[in-house]
């Protein structure tokens, strides 16, 4: 058997893994032999999995001809959720705002116009009020499959998550309302990014990459002479600082790190994780979950990831899941100290405690 090592970057479906690869605390990541798909390839990324040996058999199969699924189909809740009146309804409130929040921020960045923070709140509201309840909110906004102004959308859906955060974490109504903004106009700056690089499909350079992580400071020199609270202006540059001082644009540690920027940097690394990309499908938010567990308590503010991990969780219990054996079942219970790892009952009444089964995985929520 012939392998030769390559970067992730250059990895492509098809191809077969030549050993198995841990994480950096030894849990098994891949096994040997697993053929990579978008999917695997994107947590090997997450996971800071920088090179892997694949056999070398003179080129990678499709994952077709290697029997790789390419999507959950069938009757799952998700595609339930695309049937129903009221996910068309949500579906058409979000292209409308997302319409007029393009305009807006195009008024703020062509026209120097100022930011209306009220009528952006109404229309948050407004979307707030096609869901019932977190879970729903959560459901609606992974089934959202339109990738068209993705920038917007995104934006969009880390000020609705944001809302639901500051609710999880007692927050006032005005500081629910600050945080919402706060999401809503994080990446404002990336409206200052020429659009071939923003958009790109494929690997950035890293010249391409360095004037991406400019939108930080953009986003800040746009707001910083609008009529907006500070807190809008300082997670616009620091949403992507790090609290171990791994983050840009400044490195700056967590006792630096403006509060609000802290709560939209997680939304926003969960949002762009669970949703869907050009270039691969949704993480399930329980691989997203498990990553956040691995990874951020040492990147993120401890007291805020474990209230968001806890939420999302506890927004998941009793929702009907698959696992990486085939199984299907429904949560049961949840682990509070391995929230990515719940108690799920399997069809034929089985409990299967995902803590101590480390080999089985939930891949999706049904």
């Amino acid at each position: 058997m012939h392998t030769k090592t390559i970067a992730v970057s250059e990895a492509q479906p098809g191809m077969l893994v030549a050993n198995d690869i841990y994480t950096f605390n030894n849990k098994l990541l891949i096994s040997s032999n697993t053929p990579l798909s978008d999917r695997i390839i994107t947590r090997l990324k997450f996971y800071a999995i920088s090179e892997i040996e694949i056999i070398d058999d003179g080129g990678a199969k499709t994952e077709e001809e290697l029997g790789i699924p390419k999507g959950e189909e069938g009757k799952t809740y998700s595609n339930v959720i695309r049937l129903t009146p009221e996910y068309h309804q949500f579906s058409e409130a979000m292209q409308e705002f997302t319409s007029d929040f393009k305009t807006s921020l195009n008024d703020i960045f062509i026209n120097g116009k100022d930011v209306d923070t009220n009528k952006l709140l109404l229309q948050v509201d407004g979307i707030l009020s096609e869901s019932r309840n977190s879970l729903h909110l959560l459901n609606m906004l992974n089934c959202m499959k339109d990738h068209s102004d993705h920038t917007y959308v995104h934006c969009i859906n880390v000020s609705l998550i944001c809302n639901v955060f500051g609710k999880w974490l007692n927050f006032s109504e005005q500081d629910i309302s600050i945080l919402t903004l706060c999401g809503l106009l994080h990446d404002i700056g990336k409206i200052a990014i020429p659009k071939e690089i923003l958009d790109s499909p494929t690997k950035l350079s890293d010249s391409d990459y360095d004037i991406i992580k400019t939108h930080t400071t953009k986003g800040y020199q746009l707001l910083k002479n609008k009529n907006v609270d500070d807190h809008i202006k300082h997670t616009a540059l620091m949403h992507h600082e790090r609290c171990d001082g791994s983050g840009y644009p400044n490195r700056y540690l967590g006792r630096n790190i403006d509060k609000f920027a802290k709560i939209v940097s997680i939304a926003d690394v969960y949002d762009a994780m669970t949703s869907p990309r050009v270039y691969r499908g949704p993480l399930c938010p329980f691989e997203v979950i498990e990553f956040f567990e691995f990874e951020g308590f040492q990147k993120f503010e401890p007291q805020y990831i474990l209230t968001f991990l806890t939420g999302i969780v506890d927004s998941y219990l009793h929702s009907t899941v698959k696992l990486s054996n085939g199984q299907v079942g429904t949560i049961i219970m949840i682990n509070k100290n391995y929230l990515s790892r719940p108690i799920i009952q399997v069809e034929g009444g089985e409990f299967i405690d995902l803590s101590h089964r480390k080999n089985i995985d939930i891949v999706s929520v049904l």
